[in-house]
C-alpha cells in the first residue's frame, strides 16, 4: 500500500466553492437590510381581475342612479363655457369604486375624478373585491401569467362616470366607468365599462384585450378619407380643424364620452379620436391603456405620450390623437389643427 502519494487540488473547483459561498453570504446579508414586505408587491393580474370588478360595480350605482333623483350640480365651467355637472350617481359610483380598490390594496395609490362622497361612513364599509377568481366573462385571464411589480410605483386613476352631461339627458349610450393601472406613469391595464346595457372592454399591454376586440382589418386608403370622432360638446370648430388638416372628404361624427370615443377607435368604428382643448388624465388613462394594448397609440397633438403620475398637473392641454393605425402620418397633419387651437 503507498500511503506516501500526493494529493492533487482542483484549483478551479476550489475557487468555485468558495465564490458560491461568497455569493450566499452577500445575498444573505444584503436581503436582511432589505427586507420585502408582501405588501411591497402588487401581482398585475389581480389588478386587473379587480379593476373589471370595480368599473362593474361602479355601473350598477350609475344604473340604480337613474331611477331616483339625480340632484344635479356643477362643479363649475368648462374652458368652452359648457356647465361642468355632477350626480348623486358619480358620488354613488366613487363610493363603490374607490373605496372598494382602497379596500384591496391599502397601500396602492388611487386618484379618482371625484374626490367626495355624500356619505364617507358608507363609502368606508364597501367590501374588498375579489382577486381571487376572474369575472365571469373574462377567464381567459386565469391563463394570463402573473406579475408582480413593486407596489409604490403603481398608481391607479379612476373616472366613476364617464359622460356626466349626457347621463343627466338619458343619452345612455355614451356612459362609462373606468380604470386604469400605471406603472411608473405608464398605462399598463385599461378597463371601460359600460352599464348600458353592461359590457367590459379591457386591455393589458404587451399581454392581451378581452374577447370582445375583434381583429381591424387596415385600410390604407381611410388615410385621406379619415372617420374621425370629436367631442360632441363642440363639433363644429373641431369638425372644421379636422377637415382643414385632413382633406374634404374626412366625415366627423360628433359622440360623448372619451372612453366611449376610444372604443369607437379600438373596434374599428372610427379612425381618429381628435380632440382640441382640454382634458383630465382620469378621462383619457384607462383608453391610452386600451388602444396601446390593441397596438394603436394616443399622444398628444404634438406626438408627446401623456404620463400618469399621481403628482403633477391632471390636465392635458396640447389636444390629442388617438388612432390604430398610421398614426404618425396623421401626427404630420397636426400642426394645421395646433394653429387653429384656442
Amino acid at each position: 500500500m503507498n500511503f506516501g502519494g500526493t494529493l492533487r487540488i482542483n484549483k478551479f473547483a476550489c475557487f468555485t466553492l468558495v465564490f458560491m459561498l461568497f455569493l450566499i453570504i452577500y445575498w444573505r446579508s444584503g436581503s436582511s437590510n432589505y427586507p420585502i414586505d408582501k405588501d411591497d408587491l402588487v401581482n398585475l393580474k389581480s389588478l386587473l381581475k379587480a379593476a373589471i370588478y370595480a368599473a362593474e360595480r361602479g355601473g350598477k350605482k350609475i344604473i340604480e342612479g337613474k331611477n331616483h333623483e339625480l340632484n344635479v350640480r356643477s362643479k363649475g365651467k368648462t374652458l368652452e363655457g359648457a356647465n361642468d355637472p355632477v350626480t348623486d350617481a358619480d358620488y354613488a359610483s366613487h363610493c363603490a369604486m374607490y373605496y372598494g380598490l382602497k379596500k384591496t390594496f391599502p397601500k396602492v395609490a388611487i386618484v379618482s375624478e371625484e374626490h367626495k362622497t355624500t356619505n364617507d361612513e358608507t363609502c368606508e364599509l364597501q367590501e374588498p373585491l375579489e382577486i381571487d377568481e376572474s369575472p365571469p366573462e373574462h377567464k381567459i385571464i386565469e391563463y394570463l401569467n402573473d406579475e408582480h411589480i413593486f407596489t409604490k410605483d403603481v398608481t391607479i386613476w379612476i373616472d366613476p362616470l364617464d359622460a356626466t352631461m349626457e347621463y343627466t339627458e338619458t343619452l345612455y349610450q355614451y356612459v362609462t366607468t373606468m380604470v386604469c393601472v400605471a406603472v411608473n406613469g405608464n398605462p399598463v391595464i385599461g378597463v371601460i365599462h359600460y352599464p348600458f346595457p353592461p359590457r367590459t372592454y379591457w386591455g393589458w399591454v404587451l399581454k392581451r384585450t378581452s374577447s370582445n376586440i375583434k381583429p381591424v382589418v387596415h385600410r390604407e386608403g381611410n388615410k385621406n378619407q379619415p372617420r374621425v370622432v370629436v367631442s360632441r360638446s363642440h363639433p363644429g370648430k373641431v369638425a372644421e380643424m379636422a377637415k382643414q388638416a385632413f382633406g374634404s372628404e374626412t366625415t366627423v361624427t360628433p359622440a360623448a364620452g372619451a372612453g366611449n370615443k376610444v372604443v369607437g377607435v379600438v373596434n374599428g368604428t372610427y379612425d381618429i379620436y381628435l380632440h382640441a382643448t382640454a382634458i383630465k388624465k382620469w378621462d383619457l388613462c384607462a383608453g391610452d391603456a386600451l388602444i396601446r394594448a390593441a397596438d394603436g397609440k394616443m399622444t398628444t397633438a404634438k406626438g408627446e405620450l401623456i404620463k400618469y403620475f399621481q403628482e403633477g398637473d391632471v390636465k392635458v392641454t396640447d389636444g390629442l390623437l388617438v388612432s390604430l393605425f398610421d398614426h404618425d402620418y396623421y401626427l404630420s397633419k397636426m400642426p394645421k389643427i395646433l394653429s387653429a387651437m384656442p
